[in-house]
């Protein structure tokens, strides 16, 4: 099995109970098809370089999993026919990085 990191961009008008069910519908379906789900984060609701569909903000899900060919066939084909998805975005990894959290917001 091979390591992966998927970023989920939803669309930014989803309700906080819409973007907590779509977060678990994700991580429920990597662990069904032979993945395991390393770390979930939620880095928020971040403008958009470009607009995407007439969004100019989304809310970032990332997932770090470990899934053979089987689960991101799955992964991709709930995405694409998901209607508060945007954009997505897999890509393997040799080894994951745990530790380090980029858009980790910093309480004051």
């Amino acid at each position: 099995m091979a390591f992966y990191e998927n970023t989920i961009i939803a669309k930014q008008d989803l309700a906080d109970n819409e973007i907590k069910s779509l977060k678990e519908k994700y991580n429920e379906l990597i662990n069904k098809s032979s993945g395991k789900v390393i770390k979930i984060e939620e880095w928020g609701l971040m403008n958009l370089s470009n607009k995407i569909k007439n969004y100019k903000k989304g809310f970032y899900i990332h997932y770090k999993f470990e899934g053979d060919n089987k689960t991101l066939s799955e992964i991709e084909k709930k995405i694409k026919v998901d209607g508060s998805v945007i954009r997505y975005l897999t890509v393997r990894y040799k080894k994951l990085d745990t530790k380090n959290e980029f858009f980790k917001k910093e309480k004051k």
